[in-house]
């Protein structure tokens, strides 16, 4: 009896990180009405960088940025990176020339741009961007506007060693609201502070096998990556999770930004996994 083959372990190095960064933010729209949503800041730098950072932390670097909204400000954002996170002088007679202080974040990151459309759906963009995977076998995928402390090695792990086309991380997110415990016509229970449901959720950490592209993305400017493609993918039982019962919080509205600034400003940023 044949025993089953073991799949060979792929580095975060091959694997690209598709990053979808085209939405508008409209729920966000006090923060994010002159920026694209994916540059509204957390304790001073834009919550993409923070993604970015959580798959550098596990030695992730190149990235596919799908672009739509204010394109031309992210773009910006990484060209004029150095500028934007050192000290300098800057002489405004002759040649401008710049002198620079202070070490920058170097980070040892490949990022491509995608142009991807302004209103297109979140499947339609990773489908325009696909050629820019190149020959990897696997891609992992993320929204640019929420932050957890998921365990990306781990996640890339049980992914390559499923055999599965796609995975998806699992969340609890936390309710805003207190929840009580209903007994007939009387409340049994009363939690005042906010709890975590039972329930899984979608936490926006994917990893797809690259046929998941050519065989569940069908181009359509409004296909949405989480209607029919997932919905496929999970009725061919073909959709792996990974429970993720650590930090999680997503930045849809304004009172999400503030929570997250005040985490960090306290020192509390469950996901800041990286050193700096």
């Amino acid at each position: 009896m044949s025993q089953p083959v073991t799949p060979t372990p792929v580095d975060p190095v091959d694997v690209p990180v598709v990053l979808l960064c085209g939405g508008l933010g409209t729920r966000l729209r006090e923060a994010s009405e002159r920026l694209p949503k994916p540059l509204v800041d957390i304790g001073g730098s834009p919550i993409l960088w923070h993604v970015m950072k959580t798959y550098g932390a596990h030695g992730f670097r190149r990235f596919v940025l799908c672009l739509g909204y204010k394109s031309e400000l992210i773009k910006n954002y990484f060209l004029d990176y150095r500028m934007l996170t050192s000290d300098f002088t800057l002489r405004l007679d002759g040649d401008h020339e710049m002198t620079f202080h202070t070490d920058h974040r170097e980070e040892p990151w490949e990022v491509t741009f995608a142009e991807t459309g302004l209103t297109t759906a979140t499947g339609t963009r990773i489908k325009r961007a696909a050629h820019y995977l190149g020959e990897a076998e696997h891609f992992a995928l993320s929204y640019s506007d929420g932050v957890g402390s998921v365990d990306l090695t781990a996640g890339l792990a049980r992914h390559v060693g499923s055999g599965l086309v796609g995975t998806v991380t699992g969340v609890h997110p936390t309710s805003r609201f207190g929840e009580m415990a209903v007994d007939g016509a009387l409340v049994s229970e009363f939690n005042e502070k906010p709890t975590r449901p039972a329930g899984w959720v979608n936490g926006g950490y994917f990893f797809f096998k690259r046929e998941f592209v050519d065989g569940y993305l069908s181009g359509e400017p409004d296909e949405m990556l989480e209607h029919a493609p997932l919905r496929a993918l999970a009725r061919d039982r073909q959709l792996g999770v990974v429970e993720h019962n650590g930090f999680w919080h997503g930045m849809d509205t304004y009172r999400d930004w503030v929570e997250l600034n005040q985490l960090w400003d306290r020192g509390e940023a469950e996901w800041k996994v990286w050193s700096d």
